[in-house]
């Protein structure tokens, strides 16, 4: 069996090989760029929501650093009642140990 091919079969086959190999080439372009492109959107997607809880981040920490501030400053002013109540506590002890010993 014997193939013979003419000058203008090889161009013919040569040219419709090289035509299936670029529409396959950007075909497969295509889809790696919509691949991307769903890949970046969700991306988007991600960061819009990571701004937000940034933001959100930034309040809970301005608003902590207040109610800490305050929680130091209630425990400073007991801090000091406390401090006066237990000198008054001496002091009455104190005079009731001196009523004590004049009783006697």
């Amino acid at each position: 069996m014997k193939v013979e091919f003419e000058l203008w079969h090889l161009i013919t086959l040569a040219l419709t090989l090289i035509g299936m190999f670029t529409g396959l080439g950007k075909l497969l372009l295509m889809q790696f760029e919509r691949r991307i492109d769903d890949r970046l959107g969700s991306f988007t997607e991600d960061s819009r929501e990571w701004r937000e809880t940034s933001r959100d981040l930034l309040i809970l920490k301005a608003e902590l650093a207040e109610k800490y501030v305050r929680r130091e400053d209630y425990i400073r002013g007991q801090t000091v009642i406390e401090a006066k109540l237990d000198a008054i506590s001496s002091e009455l002890r104190n005079v009731q140990i001196q009523g004590a010993k004049r009783e006697s």
